[in-house]
């Protein structure tokens, strides 16, 4: 099957559909297993690790036995600074050195990514906006996009690169994201409720 998307013009109207490339787009190449492994390596790169304890050669204070071993009646007993004592150091703690980060295959990216595309082209959601430049209005933007979506609260918007005209045209829109289409990724795919590509993006990912 071969999946089209609407192609908007500057005047808001769709003036023909676009044929995805059936190579890249298709029910076949949508793999979930993917998709999960990417936003999986999108939030663990994401993720710092702030949690932090002092170990045995971190904490400061005396390594003398705070008594003999034998003859006092209490339980043995080492320095000051055990982990069973205030102050002391953590036994199996937490450590800021800990790598949480992950590793996938640039093929594997590229295919989660397409299948997750073809899985919003399928829900009706992504358009092509056939534009080479408008004078920055956004007053116009927000019409242009209540034409395409009515309903839609969160749109992304993908750029080929960052125009002057397409920032202060749509930067101050309530619920619109932009972004490059380099840096496409499941996370802001996911959460958008529309997708608005740019002609020259649509192009870029359409290719095979």
């Amino acid at each position: 099957m071969v999946y089209t998307v609407d192609v908007y013009d500057k005047t808001w109207k769709v003036t023909s559909k676009f044929e995805l490339n059936p190579e890249v787009f298709s029910d076949e190449k949508i793999n979930t297993s993917l998709i999960h492994e990417y936003l999986l390596l999108q939030e663990a790169n994401a993720r710092n690790a702030i949690a932090s304890t002092k170990t045995r050669g971190e904490v400061s204070g005396s390594g003398r036995k705070l008594y003999k071993q034998k003859g006092t009646g209490n339980a043995r007993v080492g320095d000051r600074n055990s982990p069973i004592r205030r102050h002391g150091w953590v036994a199996f703690g937490p450590s800021s050195e800990r790598v949480y980060e992950k590793a996938m295959t640039k093929k594997a990216r590229k295919v989660a990514l397409n299948g997750l595309i073809t899985m919003k082209v399928k829900d009706g959601i992504v358009c092509w906006l056939d534009i080479d430049t408008m004078k920055p209005s956004t007053k116009d933007a927000i019409a242009l996009l209540s034409k395409m979506w009515k309903n839609e609260k969160k749109v992304l918007l993908v750029l080929d690169k960052k125009e002057e005209w397409i920032v202060k045209s749509f930067r101050n829109i309530d619920g619109l994201k932009y972004l490059m289409v380099d840096y496409l990724n499941p996370r802001d795919l996911m959460n958008a409720d529309a997708v608005v590509f740019l002609k020259p993006a649509l192009e870029f990912v359409n290719q095979n």
